[in-house]
């Protein structure tokens, strides 16, 4: 179910055929670096962690993570969407894509339809996002989003990261 369509990208839903593209995103030594291990080793864990993670956000909030694909031919690129976090207030803004995607301006184009998406569709006034301490990428496509640094804060789950937010 295709949610947000830009002009070269289109954001889905994911289901579990996405298994194989979930198992390898999530092992990217980049993801497991900025991110965390998600203990995804095998198709099944990736079929878990669909279930368990943005299926589950889809039925509960309406949003969460989708699969950013290409217009053109639906090649796989990352995730981009929403996320809602029993540690944190506000709903935030996540995204991940494959190494040889990186430096095309895919993540900036998914991740400002996906802030436009959340303040139409859901009437969020405010967004926010976090990024471990020295993702470089990261904070500044934030930053180009138009999103500001607001403090360093821990939520238990690996170290001190980054906040950032910005009023929708």
């Amino acid at each position: 179910m295709i949610v947000l369509e830009t002009e070269r990208l289109a954001l889905r839903r994911l289901t579990f055929d996405d298994d194989a593209f979930i198992y390898r995103l999530v092992n990217e030594p980049s993801w497991l670096e900025y991110i965390g291990d998600k203990g995804v080793r095998c198709l099944e864990d990736a079929r878990d962690y669909i279930r368990n993670g943005p299926m589950q956000m889809y039925d509960q909030y309406g949003f969460g993570l989708y699969l950013v694909q290409l217009r053109s031919d639906s090649t796989a690129l990352g995730l981009c969407g929403l996320i809602k976090r029993d540690a944190l207030p506000d709903v935030d803004i996540g995204f991940a894509f494959l190494p040889e995607f990186w430096g095309r301006g895919y993540a900036f184009e998914a991740a400002s339809a996906v802030l436009e998406h959340g303040r139409r569709h859901f009437g969020l006034q405010r967004i926010v996002a976090i990024t471990s301490l020295h993702n470089a990428s990261s904070i500044k496509l934030l930053e180009k989003l138009g999103m500001r640094f607001e403090r360093v804060l821990d939520l238990g789950t690996g170290g001190p990261v980054r906040l950032f937010g910005i009023q929708t």
